[in-house]
C-alpha cells in the first residue's frame, strides 16, 4: 500500500503450559525478568524450583536500527527475519547468534516478507513502487542470492508472498487497473509469472494490502489462499480455491473507511478456520473490533466478542491447536484460547509479526531489531 506506513509454544506442548499462558496478566515481559508461577495446590517452592509461565524471551540480534516485519519460523533453532535497510538475518542456534545474510546491494530496499523452507532455502520480498518491489531466493543459507523478480510496472506495489509447498507460491500487488495483481511461481521462487486478472473481483475505491507483517496473503493446504485488504469502504478478505486464478470477496467487521484501517493479517489453521486482525495502525487511534474469525473458509466473518484492545498487525495459530492463537502489535501480544472468540493481553512489548513452526516453537519480531522466542 502506497503510504508512509510501509517505508508463535504450541503443537504438542502440554495443556498445562497453555493454561499457564492464559493466566499471565498483561505486563511488559519482553522488557523485564519473567515471573515464576508456583504449581497450583502445592506447597510453596523455592524460586529455582518453580515453573515459569510461557513468555517471550528476547534474542539479541545486534540490529537495533532495523525494523523486522518479515519473519519465518523454521523450528526451535532456526528462524529468518527480514526488514529495513535490505536486512536479512538468520539464526540456527535458537537466537544465541545471528548471521547477517542480506543480499548484496540491497541496502536501499525494504524487506517485508520472508518465507523459509529450511535453514538453507528462503525467499524474500522487497516492497515498493516500481522496481523497488523485488524477490530474491537463496539455496545456501544466504551466502548467495538470486534476484528472481523485479517489478517493471510503475503502477504495481507488491505487499506479501506465501507458499503452498516448496514449489508453488504467490505474491500480491496493490490493484493495477482496478484489480489486485497476483504473481505466481511453480519452481520455489526461481521464476515468476503474472496471473490473468479476469478471475479477480474489482477492487474498492482506495483498497489495497498492508505490508505490515508478511501476513496479508496466506495459504493453507495445496490450493487455498486468502488476501487481506484495507483502505476501502469495507475491510475485506478475498479467497481463492485454485492457487490464485479465481477469487471471491467477503466483508469483515474490522474497522474500515479510512486509508489506515483494515485487515492487516490473516491466519488459517486449516482450509476452513481462520482469524483476521487489524484496526487502525496510527498511534493513539482506537481500534474497536480489531479481530474476527471464520469457520467457513472466509465466506463469512464474525467479530470477536472480546477483541484485542488495540491495533494488531500479526497473528498465528499455535501448531496442532484447534483453539489457541497469538496476535501481536506495537502495544502488545494477545492470546485466544477459544478460537478467536475472546482475546486476552499477555504481554505489552512491541512486535509487528509472529510465526510458529511445527517443532513446536513460536517467534516474534518487530522494531529496533526486536526478535523473541516463546519460552516456558
Amino acid at each position: 500500500m502506497r503510504r508512509t506506513f510501509r517505508t508463535v509454544a504450541a503443537g504438542v506442548v502440554c495443556s498445562a503450559a497453555l493454561a499457564a499462558l492464559t493466566a499471565v496478566p498483561a505486563q511488559a515481559q519482553a522488557e523485564a525478568q519473567p515471573q515464576a508461577e508456583a504449581q497450583p495446590q502445592a506447597p510453596a517452592q523455592a524460586p529455582a524450583q518453580r515453573h515459569r509461565a510461557p513468555h517471550w524471551e528476547p534474542k539479541d540480534t545486534g540490529a537495533s536500527g532495523v525494523r523486522f516485519r518479515g519473519l519465518s519460523a523454521v523450528g526451535r533453532d532456526t528462524a529468518w527475519v527480514a526488514g529495513t535497510g535490505g536486512t536479512v538475518l538468520r539464526t540456527t542456534d535458537g537466537g544465541s547468534s545471528w548471521r547477517d545474510v542480506s543480499p548484496p546491494g540491497a541496502g536501499g530496499l525494504q524487506f517485508r516478507d520472508v518465507e523459509a523452507f529450511d535453514a538453507r532455502r528462503a525467499v524474500v520480498l522487497a516492497i515498493g513502487e516500481g522496481e523497488a518491489s523485488r524477490v530474491y531466493r537463496t539455496d545456501d543459507g544466504g551466502a548467495t542470492w538470486t534476484e528472481s523478480f523485479r517489478n517493471s510496472d510503475a503502477r504495481a506495489f507488491y505487499d506479501c508472498l506465501t507458499f503452498f509447498d516448496h514449489r508453488h507460491g504467490l505474491a500480491v500487488s496493490d490493484p493495477v487497473d482496478g484489480r489486485f495483481r497476483i504473481l505466481s511461481t511453480a519452481d520455489g521462487g526461481r521464476s515468476w509469472t503474472v496471473l490473468p486478472a479476469d478471475g479477480m473481483p474489482a477492487a474498492l475505491d482506495g483498497e489495497a494490502g498492508f505490508a505490515a507483517s508478511g501476513q496479508c496473503l496466506v495459504a493453507s493446504g495445496p490450493s487455498d489462499v486468502w488476501l487481506a485488504t484495507g483502505g476501502g469502504a469495507h475491510a475485506r478478505v478475498l479467497h481463492s480455491r485454485d492457487r490464485g486464478r479465481t477469487w471471491a470477496a467477503a466483508d469483515t467487521p474490522l474497522p474500515a473507511g479510512d486509508p489506515a484501517e483494515g485487515v492487516f493479517a490473516l491466519a488459517f489453521r486449516d482450509r476452513t478456520h481462520g482469524l483476521a486482525v487489524g484496526g487502525d495502525y496510527r498511534p493513539g487511534r482506537s481500534s474497536p473490533r480489531a479481530a474476527a474469525r471464520t469457520a467457513d473458509a472466509g465466506r463469512t466473518w464474525r467479530p470477536s466478542a472480546a477483541p484485542p484492545p488495540a491495533y494488531r498487525s500479526g497473528v498465528a495459530w499455535l501448531p496442532h491447536s484447534r483453539t489457541t492463537a497469538l496476535a501481536v502489535g506495537p502495544t502488545g501480544t494477545d492470546l485466544t484460547a477459544d478460537g478467536g472468540r475472546t482475546w486476552r493481553t499477555v504481554d505489552t512489548g512491541s512486535y509487528d509479526t509472529v510465526d510458529c513452526a511445527p517443532g513446536p516453537t513460536c517467534w516474534a519480531a518487530g522494531e529496533q531489531g526486536r526478535v523473541a522466542r516463546l519460552e516456558r
